[in-house]
């Protein structure tokens, strides 16, 4: 019963975002085998459209929009982000050479983390906390007993809370390099 908030719920997590990654050299790996390379560039229209489709969520729940379930406008969220990531990452395998669209990468990685980190950690720790606080009540514990014992796993927990404080900045972030990387596509694209 005493194990560690890091082992139990940290790990998965990362565990998921790793088959993220290992999902797109996958995918990219086929791509190349096949010599369909050509595709992972419009793989990234495609998932950046499924990433802006996401954002329904974020409307329903800051009420600019009152239709759909926010349960079920979340999971679509997830999914779509999640889809859209992979389709972005393989986009990017296609062997960019310029800073910009790194740099959009790279804030949409952040950004996953950050989105990851808020679905599954941060529900899956406050439910591990609230068991293990349980378990060490119904074992006779002194209050300040179980403050000690669960202190390292209280304070990781505390950590985790701020994520949402990140998230919004980061997802600014990207939209902003995202729609950078956009527009000087269509500046230099090949009309002929």
């Amino acid at each position: 019963m005493d194990s560690s908030l890091i082992r139990k719920e940290v790990l998965p997590f990362l565990l998921s975002f790793a088959a993220l990654i290992v999902a797109t050299i996958a995918i990219d790996a086929l791509l190349h085998t096949y010599g369909l390379v050509w595709v992972g560039r419009y793989l990234g229209i495609l998932g950046t459209l499924l990433i802006m489709l996401s954002f329904v969520y974020s409307m329903r729940k800051r009420k600019l929009i009152r239709s759909g379930s926010p349960k079920t406008l979340l999971r679509l969220h997830e999914t779509l982000t999640w889809v859209g990531a992979l389709m972005i990452l393989v986009h990017a395998g296609v062997h960019i050479y310029a800073i910009l669209p790194w740099l959009a990468l790279i804030a949409m990685l952040v950004n996953v983390i950050s989105g990851m980190t808020g679905k599954v950690l941060l529900e899956r720790s406050r439910r591990f906390m609230a068991e293990k606080r349980q378990a060490y009540v119904d074992q006779g514990l002194s209050t300040e007993t179980i403050e000690k014992r669960v202190f390292w796993d209280a304070t990781t927990f505390d950590l985790m809370k701020r994520w949402r404080v990140v998230h919004l900045p980061i997802s600014l972030a990207f939209a902003i390099l995202a729609l950078t990387h956009i527009l000087s596509i269509f500046l230099f694209w090949s009309w002929q």
